[in-house]
């Protein structure tokens, strides 16, 4: 095949033309391969000599040695000789038709022999759909994987939860990373089943009647059923569709869209508070020694990483709308309302979507807690969260509630003047430590102000999520899961 070679290096071609930067900058060399012209146009190859072998198999006057003279030409695709040829005809089909049949004299008349050109186009995209959707769960898996060891490793690590974007409740540090990997875990079961569920389109005809094939054998209705599971089954799909018109509905590619866009939501959402926890200095993404973060301000940091995750998980997200007006413009049995616009948004999902996996991978194979800072953010906070603890112990020994708040009141003022007037530290621990009022419960604050004791069941509820509900799942890519992550850039 005459195909562009994957090359990190700039060419003539690349300097002088568009190029999208998915595949150009960002794209992994197996994602950008499967939507190829050198893979779709050899499909299409491919699928002429599926078509010819069933059709041979079931009595037509089809040689061996045409269906050889196919084979052989397969992958010596003539990309110049098409491009002109579709100048001349307007449609890409039938250009690639000439061309193959011209490189194959023998076999010129039995090529796309009853097809319509949706067989070539659907079945083609169909396959690039499945094969991308193989390529994307491992990745997942991946980034799942990592966050689970992340998970378990900071299980145990009280961190400030946040409700509105304000302190709230403690949590740990393994226990947040736990509500990332669940949005993750429930993107990997809908892409499994989307793709399990995905069929092929088949042998169908120009309308999805199959008339052409039941003229072609004589009215044999068992032989045309039968042409349909021997082509399916030699691209490897289990089933074809049972009725479809000119293309396989166009709802298939909002499943496969939404799925894809559902996980951009689910990586966007991680990667949006990896770079707040960023900008709180809690935790950051790996950074290089010769990374640079800023052109001008020679000191930054800036999680760029997690930035183009969020860049590129907006496009899925708003490919589903296309993908939605798309399907509800298929009139009757099929217009080219969708031919233009799908030639971008299915490849373009899946590169965005390997893009932001690669990265996300990247990312959590390195991310990089600071405890010391978690714990000084920690003590800011804590004191107005240990009041009722603090509160409590002294009913307990025989304080008066009332008073015992009216005391605590007072003085969780005085200590937020200084945090928020004059820009200190919270300094209500050492009023308490100074308060008389307070002296019978001084030996027990250490206790009542231990982080630990403030989060729950986090530790036990990350152990209790990874061993029963992500570590199964995990273990259907188990030989796929120490693979690297390679960014371009």
């Amino acid at each position: 095949i005459r195909r562009s070679s994957f090359s990190h290096m700039m060419n003539e071609s690349m300097i002088s033309n568009y190029q999208t930067p998915l595949s150009s900058r960002y794209g992994s060399k197996e994602m950008c391969e499967n939507f190829s012209d050198g893979k779709k146009f050899s499909t299409w190859r491919q699928l002429w000599i599926y078509l010819a072998k069933a059709e041979k198999t079931l009595g037509l006057n089809i040689t061996d040695e045409q269906i050889a003279e196919m084979e052989a030409n397969k992958d010596k695709i003539d990309f110049q000789a098409a491009a002109k040829e579709e100048m001349l005809t307007r449609h890409d089909v039938m250009a690639h038709v000439h061309v193959f049949a011209t490189q194959c004299p023998k076999a010129a008349a039995i090529i796309h022999l009853g097809a319509t050109s949706c067989y070539v186009g659907d079945n083609t995209d169909l396959i690039q759909i499945r094969d991308g959707l193989n390529i994307l769960l491992p990745k997942l898996a991946r980034c799942i994987d990592r966050l689970s060891k992340f998970a378990e490793k900071y299980k145990s690590l009280p961190t400030l939860g946040f409700t509105h974007m304000q302190p709230a409740q403690l949590t740990t540090v393994g226990k947040r990373a736990t509500l990332w990997i669940s949005d993750l875990l429930s993107d990997l079961v809908n892409i499994q089943r989307v793709r399990d569920d995905l069929r092929f389109r088949g042998v169908k005809g120009t309308t999805g009647t199959q008339a052409s094939f039941l003229a072609i054998f004589e009215g044999d209705h068992e032989k045309v059923k039968e042409l349909d599971k021997l082509v399916t089954k030699m691209a490897g799909f289990n089933r074809a569709y049972t009725v479809c018109g000119q293309t396989y509905s166009r709802k298939i590619d909002c499943n496969v869209v939404y799925c894809l866009a559902s996980l951009a939501a689910s990586v966007h959402k991680i990667c949006t508070d990896l770079r707040l926890l960023a900008s709180m200095k809690e935790v950051e993404e790996p950074f290089e020694k010769t990374q640079i973060g800023s052109s001008a301000m020679a000191y930054k940091r800036n999680p760029m990483r997690s930035e183009r995750c969020c860049a590129l998980a907006k496009l899925p997200m708003g490919y589903i709308i296309d993908a939605l007006i798309t399907a509800s413009t298929q009139w009757m049995e099929r217009t080219l309302d969708d031919s233009a616009n799908r030639r971008v948004i299915l490849p373009e999902t899946f590169l965005s979507a390997d893009i932001f996996l690669n990265t996300l991978q990247n990312v959590t194979d390195g991310l990089v807690v600071y405890p010391k800072v978690i714990e000084r953010h920690l003590k800011q906070e804590l004191p107005f969260m240990a009041t009722e603890n603090i509160l409590m112990a002294m009913v307990k020994i025989g304080g008066d509630r009332q008073v015992c708040h009216e005391e605590i009141r007072v003085l969780s003022h005085q200590a937020a003047e200084v945090v928020k007037i004059q820009g200190g530290d919270n300094d209500l621990v050492d009023r308490i430590r100074n308060s008389s009022y307070f002296a019978p419960i001084h030996d027990q604050l250490d206790a009542l102000l231990d982080p630990s004791t403030f989060v729950g069941r986090a530790p036990e509820q990350v152990t209790e999520f990874l061993e029963e509900e992500v570590y199964p799942l995990l273990e259907l890519y188990k030989d796929q899961l120490e693979i690297k992550a390679v960014l371009r850039v």
